[in-house]
């Protein structure tokens, strides 16, 4: 069958009640070909638009501490997607009022949390669970509490179209993009067109947010640097506690390696906060929300410890005000329940071990980098923390 024949084939297969194809002339009917061609084309042959970075890679350096940046292969950093994820983190017209950005969340006036037990969305929505830091989220292989995000660039545009955060459908953020002043000409810079879409919006927002690194603490200094007199002789004590399976049994968790530590296993772990009165339910089931595993129910990831002293309240649930509260909650050994954690269990603390443990836990607050605050063309205008 020629292809001229095929095509009168399946324009006459699947248009039939319009006209009968035999009854035109040929020469006639070739006029109207290419139309009738191009609305049967699948959705497939579309104009495809690259999302792959075209600027020269750059090096996005690690701080004492931390051990090299993982970057996916399709998603080289550049000067130009970092400075436009930038922009796009801190934009507020991402919202669907225009009032809520990335950043609202995730303010780097709170080491990128926002101080609240639940976040609020556009319109006071209040969110269901505490926003974690975004702190050295580039080293993390699950996103949010429940890991329901594999990568940076999957977790990035979620939040915007969540109607209890952002609350916007991507194809208006989309619109509201294009009709900007300045970025089509960012897009065009970092991926060669002036085409907008959700992929490349979400490659930009994840290598910003890769440049989100903090480490040089005076834990690291003294534990990686050389310098024995970085901590305290309290925070010694507190980390021999930390690292004692006989004692804290912190690190089984939130993990310490002889080159670096990012003091979280990345794994899932149930704690028993947030059962309820019976001892086996929990109104927010965690990891079992996407794996449907019934050891699953109740867990959630571990939060990096990195600067916790700093990103009060505590747990998925916002539910402990301070660090001694956190020590106290599993020197108890968590709360009961029939998914509770092997590690988790009651250990014998005095309260100088617990004042230690505290003080070790400050001395693991870091550097951050000076250029992840808004873009300074913008500050006034874009920092969600402005009005505060």
């Amino acid at each position: 069958m020629t292809r001229y024949a095929a095509l009168m084939r399946r324009i006459e297969t699947q248009a039939p009640s319009l006209f009968s194809l035999r009854a035109i002339p040929a020469s006639s009917l070739l006029l109207f070909l290419p139309a009738l061609a191009s609305l049967l084309l699948p959705a497939g042959c579309k104009k495809s638009i690259p999302d792959r970075p075209i600027g020269a890679s750059v090096h996005i350096q690690a701080p004492l501490g931390l051990p090299p940046v993982p970057i996916p292969p399709d998603n080289p950093p550049t000067a130009e997607t970092i400075a436009l994820g930038q922009r796009l983190f801190y934009d507020p017209s991402l919202s669907k009022d225009d009032t809520l950005a990335c950043a609202s969340c995730h303010n780097p006036r709170f080491h990128f949390t926002d101080g609240l037990k639940f976040s609020r969305g556009v319109g006071g929505e209040t969110g269901i669970r505490n926003a974690p830091t975004l702190l050295n989220v580039a080293y993390q292989t699950f996103q949010f509490w429940d890991g329901r995000a594999l990568t940076l660039e999957e977790q990035a545009a979620s939040p915007i179209a969540d109607p209890i955060e952002m609350n916007q459908s991507h194809e208006v953020s989309v619109s509201k993009l294009n009709r900007d002043p300045v970025y089509p000409a960012m897009f065009r810079k970092a991926f060669g067109t002036e085409d907008i879409t959700l992929k490349r919006i979400e490659k930009a927002l994840a290598s910003f947010e890769r440049t989100i690194l903090s480490g040089n603490s005076a834990f690291d200094r003294y534990q990686y640097g050389g310098d024995k007199t970085a901590l305290t002789p309290q925070q010694v004590r507190g980390f021999a506690i930390f690292i004692n399976p006989g004692k804290g049994n912190c690190a089984a968790c939130h993990t310490v390696s002889p080159q670096y530590a990012l003091f979280t296993d990345g794994k899932f772990h149930n704690l028993g906060q947030g059962v309820g009165e019976d001892g086996s339910t929990f109104a927010d089931p965690g990891r079992y929300h996407q794996t449907q595993i019934d050891t699953d129910r109740g867990a959630f990831k571990t939060p990096t410890l990195r600067n916790i002293a700093n990103t009060a309240p505590y747990m998925h649930d916002g539910s402990l005000r301070t660090l001694r509260e956190v020590v106290d909650f599993y020197a108890g050994g968590g709360n009961s329940n029939p998914y509770l954690d092997k590690e988790i269990k009651t250990i014998h603390l005095s309260g100088q071990d617990r004042a230690d443990l505290v003080e070790f836990l400050k001395s693991l607050t870091g550097d951050i980098p000076p250029n992840v605050g808004p873009p300074a063309k913008d500050t006034a205008a874009k920092d969600p923390a402005a009005n505060e």
